[in-house]
């Protein structure tokens, strides 16, 4: 094995009087070449992609100290870590809901590492700690990932997730004692449990499990929906479905209130559309019934009154509608409609003492209403313009809660009362804010995409803003997978706008914004949609004076590092500053590790010809151009991320750092990469803040804002 060396040579990079110096690791560089119907393509550092490797270890240890390096020198990272601190340090709930006798919610006294699960009495009965993640590592990397209590709420089946991974161990607590029973479930990931009516035994999916080592890194193929009796071993629980024909497939269980059915969610990687079985419990055995047999649409179980199954779903119905289906006769022609297609596209609902609790989308922010099963509608007032989030409820229940956010509000727990005509809702739990939320305002923009479209982005800032085209701004964008991004609140863009700063969040094509529709235009082969609708916000930005190019800095997670990826190879002279963080790079290889394969419907395969065109049109990795002066670019990854491996970073970050114009050019590519983190669920807030802060500090620096 060669010895990783460092440069000798140096990339100077001055401010304000301070010399900032970066020498890069050489990143060996291998000849890998593979043939992809007939076009060659090199992969240099392949190396970087086995995470565990003595020589990619070394390599990180020496691009961190790199950045560290950097940082070290910005004077005020101190200062921005010192302001995150206190405006981290509130009082905050992040889930409430109703088990059994007993209310179950999740509070941040201010700066634990991770949220405490409480449980109480009554809505305002005394409160005692259910489970303290903070307990379980000194570094605070043990998260809590799923709860989900038994129908009785006797038990509560818990998700552990250790350093960020997706792999979850599932426990069971005795909720009243507060005691875990012997049971300990591993190999799990992705899907919550679902209690069978017994309340002694729950359905979960597994796994094979992992070669030793392989388990951030291998396929998760081969998926099987189990159930697991109390008291036995994991060895013995009982298969209830598989599909070995279908190795990418997963499986999620959903048991009717009444404990009548077993409903299978069949997922097969097609985001906004899914297959469905069911079970009927009370017959000797069950046998599993084919529901839903063609992927054309989406189908969320709601509930049932008897054979009568009701479901959300965009049959037929791009923005979404509630339908009920018999299974005693289940041909289409005898679907029921509950609440047709609206102009709003559907976000969410629940089936709840015989009502029907709509969450809405309106040009990318939550609206709020209560149907009756005849399809009489009532509006729920909402505080102001933000994000709606629903928490689990039973169809019997008199009660649900939801929280409510926005950019400048942290969540706010309500309770909807549903027993009632006027299905009011009155907040039950309330962060403390350690800020002035009136300093701020809050303006949604609608902009023309390249070919016309009306795109909406919603942008925050300190009131008072001059528009004179110098203000530091931040653009924020998404665009895949049918997910919304909606207003939601985080305390370092409060610190930005503190800092004269403007903060945008872009809604591209590729989200579920406005339904199936918006979606569809922006994967697979129209995936340069998003990336257009990107470029578009920025020049909007621009050609009104709010920035820019030298304020103006990128930033996007995981399919949005893929964006920030992309858009930067395509117009380097557009950004000040980018921020990729997580992100899908290598557009070829990116199905053949942990969950990548079910990607392939979202974005295609290289193992396509039809679909390698276009990938390889656009990858980030694949179309940096050797010699061009790309702006300052500050890359996040973690060493436990086995949503996005990690090794998508890496080579990313090399094959820029090589690239980068040797002559003239002052703007460092660095890259970050956090230990015993994952994609972000259950990051400890401490190490949150670090991360935030050093985005500050670079932001700060390469944007040349006042000191």
């Amino acid at each position: 094995m060669k010895r990783l060396t460092i440069l000798l040579g140096m990339t100077a990079f001055g401010w304000l009087g301070a010399q900032m110096v970066a020498r890069y690791p050489v990143a060996r560089k291998a000849g890998q070449v593979d043939d992809y119907h007939g076009t060659k393509v090199a992969d240099p550092y392949r190396w970087l992609e086995d995470t565990d490797s003595a020589e990619t270890a070394a390599w990180v240890a020496a691009e961190n100290k790199v950045t560290q390096d950097y940082l070290a020198k910005i004077p005020q990272r101190s200062r921005f870590k010192d302001r995150l601190t206190t405006l981290y340090n509130y009082e905050r709930y992040v889930r409430f809901e109703k088990a059994g006798p007993r209310y179950l919610f999740q509070r941040n006294d201010g700066l634990q590492n991770q949220n405490v699960l409480y449980a109480a009495d009554g809505l305002t009965g005394k409160e005692r700690v259910l489970l303290d993640p903070n307990t379980l590592r000194a570094d605070g990397t043990a998260a809590l990932a799923e709860t989900v209590p038994s129908m009785d709420g006797r038990l509560l089946a818990y998700g552990l997730a250790d350093a960020g991974s997706d792999w979850n161990e599932w426990h069971v607590r005795n909720v009243a004692t507060g005691q875990d029973l012997p049971d300990v479930i591993r190999w799990s990931k992705f899907i919550p449990a679902a209690w069978a009516a017994d309340q002694r035994s729950f359905y979960y999916l597994k796994f094979p499990e992992p070669k030793p080592g392989q388990a951030l890194r291998d396929a998760n193929q081969f998926s099987k929906l189990y159930l697991h009796k109390l008291g036995e071993p994991q060895s013995a629980d009982t298969l209830i479905y598989e599909r070995p024909d279908q190795p990418q497939w997963l499986f999620a269980p959903i048991v009717t209130d009444d404990g009548r059915y077993l409903i299978i969610i069949i997922d097969t990687g097609d985001y906004g559309k899914n297959l469905l079985a069911y079970q009927d419990l009370h017959a000797k055995p069950p046998k599993t019934v084919d529901l839903i047999r063609d992927l054309t649409a989406s189908y969320a179980p709601l509930g049932n009154h008897g054979t009568v199954l009701y479901f959300q779903t965009n049959d037929h119905a791009a923005k979404g509608k509630i339908i009920a289906i018999d299974i005693a006769k289940p041909a289409r022609e005898n679907w029921r409609e509950v609440v047709p297609e609206g102009k709003d596209a559907i976000a969410s609902a629940q089936l709840v003492n015989d009502r029907l609790v709509m969450s809405y989308l309106h040009d990318a922010a939550n609206r709020l209403a209560v149907y009756t099963l005849d399809g009489a509608r009532t509006d729920v007032a909402l505080p102001g313009v933000g994000q709606v989030e629903f928490f689990p409820a039973h169809q019997n229940d008199k009660e649900m809660f939801f929280a409510f956010s926005g950019f400048t509000s942290p969540r706010v727990m309500y309770r909807l009362d549903v027993a009632m005509a006027t299905n009011r809702a009155a907040a039950v739990r309330q962060s403390k804010l350690s800020f002035d939320p009136a300093q701020f305002e809050t303006k949604q923009v609608f902009y023309p995409g390249k070919d016309g479209t009306k795109i909406p982005m919603t942008l925050v800032y300190r009131k008072g803003i001059k528009l004179d085209g110098r203000n530091p701004t931040v653009l924020y964008g998404y665009g895949g997978f049918n997910i919304s991004v909606t207003p939601t609140f985080n305390p370092w863009v409060i610190e930005w706008m503190e800092l004269g700063g403007v903060y945008a969040s872009a809604n591209l094509r590729g989200g579920a914004e406005y339904g199936e529709e918006w979606h569809y235009a922006g994967k697979g082969a129209k995936k340069q949609n998003v990336f257009d609708d990107f470029i578009a916000a920025a020049e909007w930005l621009i050609a009104n004076h709010y920035t820019s190019t030298p304020r103006l800095a990128i930033f996007g997670g995981s399919n949005g590092g893929l964006l920030i990826g992309a858009v930067l190879n395509q117009r380097p002279d557009l950004f000040g500053a980018a921020m990729p963080a997580v992100g899908v790079m290598d557009m070829l290889r990116f199905q053949k590790f942990t969950i990548g394969a079910a990607w392939v419907s979202e974005y295609g395969s290289s193992d396509n010809a039809a679909d390698f065109k276009v990938l390889y049109r656009y990858s980030p990795l694949h179309n940096i151009r050797p010699g061009t002066h790309y702006p300052p670019v500050l890359i996040t990854t973690s060493d436990h991320d086995d949503r996005v491996v990690p090794g998508h970073s890496f080579k990313y970050a090399a094959t820029l750092q090589a690239a980068q114009a040797p002559q003239g050019s002052t703007a460092p590519i660095l890259i970050r990469i956090e230990t015993r983190a994952g994609h972000g669920a259950g990051k400890p807030t401490t190490k949150t803040i670090d991360e935030y802060a050093d985005r500050l500090a670079f932001l700060t620096r390469e944007l040349k804002m006042e000191p």
